[in-house]
């Protein structure tokens, strides 16, 4: 806003001293106008620039202030006046631009729900969301979005996801099936049980996270800073070249008019803040321009197992119907009595049920849990239990030998066994491509640290097409081999999703938390969060980081190039200083809008190859 002030402000004062000039023919009058205009500017930008050098960061552009001052002293006041002008318009456009780059990041925080419909003896009460206690019953209405982290137990309908996973179409949501604050119901009500207070909920998470990433200092942006430093320098050089072989101290002005470092210093951030973006359009926060310029140059990559390479969750694996009953009547009777428990169990079944085309939704009565033992309930006038084998209490149920992280759950109805499901943790199915994808991008090395057993470890490892495997690491563990990794492997980066994996995040040089579903702590430790649970997106987030550092570098030697060819012309003369002017803010704004190409640039073979090569 203060930028887009001083640029109406210049073109006031550049009106009424054409007034002057041409008006009334008050050439001088006009001039001391402008003159005493620049002046002032010229002061205040030299004051910002004095004060964003000694916080850390580089601010207004030296050599704009120079090709001011320096066309003031020589009477060019228009040019000073069209740099100005330009100046000012400039530093509007990269508003502009910033924020029409960062507008993805902001949409987070557009429509944050802040209160939660809770049904208290059959009474909807209005409770802020800070308010909501988990295993509480709140309804949605249509068109709202989700208060807290919850699951359907009453209801069917469409969400909109696209906020939080990236999903363009609506996904259907029935009975057992998980919510996400934040997300936007469709045109039907439900009514959910909260698993998550409004902390720890997916979208507040989230929140934090943005505001995390706002003034993030990205290191890259200092290297392009750097640029400026030689650049002046080789600037005053050929001004005073210029100077000094024609003898006119005009050709000095005209020189530095058309040396711009805005490139450098504009370009670079517009460009990772697109990237920053862009990254958030494909359901990936990238927390810093650091992280983005990192990721780019990734040569090591450790993943976690459970809950990054698998699931995560228990999946129904098997299931075993007893001779008496068809696989159909077994699944309709377990899963509409696991729909009303919230046991971790219960949930896999529910998931599992609910991907059936046929699985029916029916009325459980009687309804009953023991913890730790099993549930049981009156389902079509027949008494179901399931649970442990001890807790179904029927002879004729097997022993079943297990292997290696399955678990079991049996059936009765009657009295009478009616078989078992097997339940485990499976590897996702895009873990095996993405671990290809990401050697073709280059990455040398990649590897699996777990606290599970050898065995185990390599069995996963096996089927994802990772041959160095680290089973049985404690958290120690797991951050002495970050830390260890050799410098030519680095930069290294991590991938998990448990509060175990946090110290390891935290410790490479770029960590990646798995946040759909992950700990808060791992989300917080680490340089970017994935929302959604896809695997894959790390593959996506060295694309789009690669892309974005591409496209940076072009818009910093694009400006730099061209500002070195028009100063060599400027030395002899050729570009009067009003028209260097111009010719100066036709180069930055080339530069800024290079640089948001990456809001869109998709990957492609070639610019990927380069970066691998």
């Amino acid at each position: 806003m203060a930028h887009r002030k001083k640029f109406i402000a210049v073109l006031a004062i550049g009106v009424i001293a054409l007034v002057l000039r041409f008006g009334f023919n008050l050439g001088l009058a006009a001039q001391i106008i402008v003159t005493v205009t620049g002046a002032l500017l010229a002061l205040s930008m030299f004051v910002e620039m004095i004060k964003t050098l000694r916080s850390g960061k580089y601010g207004v552009d030296l050599l704009a202030i120079m090709s001011i001052a320096a066309t003031l002293i020589v009477g060019e006041y228009w040019a000073s006046l069209m740099i100005l002008v330009m100046l000012t318009g400039g530093d509007s456009l990269e508003d502009y631009a910033a924020n029409k780059a960062g507008a993805d990041l902001k949409n987070l925080l557009n429509n944050s729900p802040q209160i939660a419909h809770i049904k208290i003896d059959n009474k909807l009460v209005d409770r802020k969301i800070d308010e909501v206690k988990i295993d509480e019953t709140a309804v949605i209405k249509p068109g709202e979005s989700v208060p807290v982290d919850g699951i359907v137990i009453a209801g069917e309908g469409n969400f909109d996801e696209s906020s939080m996973t990236g999903e363009s179409r609506p996904v259907a949501k029935k009975i057992g099936s998980e919510l996400l604050s934040g997300t936007v119901n469709g045109d039907t009500v439900i009514t959910m049980r909260v698993t998550r207070t409004a902390t720890d909920s997916q979208y507040q998470t989230i929140v934090k996270l943005v505001k995390e990433s706002a003034d993030k200092p990205a290191h890259f942006v200092r290297m392009a800073d750097r640029y400026a430093v030689p650049f002046t320098i080789i600037s005053l050089l050929i001004a005073g070249i210029a100077w000094i072989a024609s003898g006119d101290p005009h050709r000095f002005a005209e020189v530095l008019v058309v040396a711009s470092p805005c490139p450098l210093i504009l370009a670079a951030p517009i460009a990772l803040v697109s990237g920053m973006g862009r990254s958030s359009r494909n359901s990936i926060i990238i927390k810093s321009g650091t992280s983005i310029e990192k990721m780019a140059q990734a040569k090591s990559i450790f993943f976690d197992k459970t809950g990054t390479i698998t699931t995560g969750h228990l999946n129904v694996i098997s299931v075993h119907p007893a001779t008496n009953i068809s696989e159909t009547e077994l699944i309709q009777a377990l899963g509409n009595l696991e729909i009303n428990s919230a046991h971790i169990f219960a949930r896999a079944i529910i998931r599992y049920v609910n991907d059936l085309p046929d699985f029916k939704h029916e009325t459980v009565t009687n309804f009953s849990e023991t913890n730790g033992q099993g549930v049981s309930g009156t389902y079509h006038d027949e008494i179901v239990k399931a649970g442990r084998r001890n807790f179904i209490a029927v002879d004729d149920a097997p022993q079943v030998e297990l292997n290696e992280g399955e678990s079991i759950i049996y059936v009765a109805i009657n009295q009478k066994f009616a078989g078992y499901l097997t339940l485990a943790d499976k590897t996702r199915t895009e873990a095996p491509t993405t671990m290809s994808a990401l050697q073709h991008l280059g990455v040398t090395h990649l590897a699996m640290i777990t606290g599970d057993k050898q065995e185990t470890a390599e069995h996963i490892a096996e089927q994802v097409g990772i041959t160095d495997v680290h089973a049985e690491c404690l958290p120690q563990d797991k951050i002495n081999l970050v830390v260890n990794t050799p410098a030519e492997q680095r930069p290294v980066m991590m991938v998990g999703d448990g509060v175990n994996d946090a110290p390891a995040l935290a410790a490479a040089d770029v960590g990646i938390a798995m946040g759909a579903s992950g700990a808060s702590a791992a989300s917080e430790s680490a340089d970017a969060v994935i929302l959604k649970d896809d695997l894959s997106k790390v593959e996506t987030a060295i694309k789009i980081s690669r892309e974005t550092m591409n496209v940076a570098r072009q818009s910093v030697l694009i400006g730099i190039f061209i500002c070195v060819a028009l100063m060599l012309i400027a030395a002899f003369g050729v570009i009067p200083a009003l028209f260097g002017a111009m010719l100066q803010e036709v180069v930055d704004t080339t530069s800024i809008l290079w640089s948001l190409r990456a809001r869109k640039t998709r990957e492609t073979k070639r610019v990927l190859q380069a970066e691998t090569d």
